[in-house]
């Protein structure tokens, strides 16, 4: 989702939180929090951008045995215990914690980063892990609506 996407979601849906207790606005920055993780644990389960894309696949990895690795990436990043959602009554942060969200940052945004500790520098192509796609912006302001109801 791009920034003018959010800005115009967060112009839309501000008066209508602001009607809201801190104890509502708490309850459901919880219940949409759990709601997007999930989202995006499946999103980055199925290797895709927020706009659908597939991921760029991995590099050959030259002159070594085996090759690459043919299990999926991020395994392990998309587990609860890395993906995080921090809950306020002025909001909810979805991302990685940890040692994982250097590892994550590098490939959200396609930055440069050693391959292993003391290892070589490598190019990585942006795959990014978290964003909202249309489905989970329509999904925001359904659940708003249900809530204010």
């Amino acid at each position: 989702m791009s920034e003018p996407d959010l800005q115009a979601l967060e112009t839309w849906v501000q008066p209508l939180i602001a009607k809201l207790t801190a104890g509502e606005r708490r309850q459901l920055a919880r219940d949409l929090g759990r709601d997007l993780r999930i989202s995006q644990r499946e999103r980055i389960n199925a290797q895709q951008n927020p706009d659908g894309t597939r991921y760029e696949p991995r590099a050959a990895l030259r002159g070594q045995a085996g090759g690459i690795r043919r299990k999926a990436m991020f395994n392990k990043l998309r587990t609860a215990k890395h993906i995080k959602a921090r809950v306020t009554a002025a909001g909810v942060q979805i991302g990685f914690v940890g040692r994982v969200a250097r590892i994550a940052r590098v490939h959200q945004y396609g930055l440069r980063d050693r391959v292993e500790p003391g290892g070589p520098m490598h190019n990585y192509p942006r795959r990014e892990l978290l964003g909202l796609t249309r489905a989970e912006q329509t999904h925001i302001r359904d659940k708003l609506i249900e809530h204010l109801t």
